[in-house]
């Protein structure tokens, strides 16, 4: 017998992380590539997405997977389902050693 479809299937979207700066709330940015209808040269395009993530576990950079969900406020529609790929942690230092002045003895 075959497997019927999920009923209530979700629209789900992978993007990069491009802004945590709200609260429960963060701006993936979404790439696909895709043929120019005029010159069939293949171009990028990207659009944001604003979706709700509750416990703040994404930062920028981070590779992610979005769900669509109910509205949420006036711009967000999407939730974040799981995070896929997190980024590299730069300029990240001890602030011990970053400035030896400032160390009380």
């Amino acid at each position: 017998m075959a497997e019927e479809p999920a009923k209530g299937h979700k629209n789900e979207k992978v993007g990069m992380v491009s802004s945590t700066k709200m609260q429960k709330t963060i701006v993936v940015e979404v790439s696909r590539r895709v043929p120019h209808p005029m010159y069939k040269k293949i171009v990028k395009k990207r659009k944001k997405f604003y979706a709700h993530d509750e416990e703040g576990a994404a930062r920028v950079g981070d590779v992610v997977r979005i769900v669509e969900c109910r509205p949420l406020s006036r711009l967000k529609r999407w939730r974040l389902a799981e995070v896929i790929r997190r980024a590299a942690l730069v300029g990240v230092e001890d602030t011990a050693t970053a400035n030896p002045e400032a160390r009380v003895v």
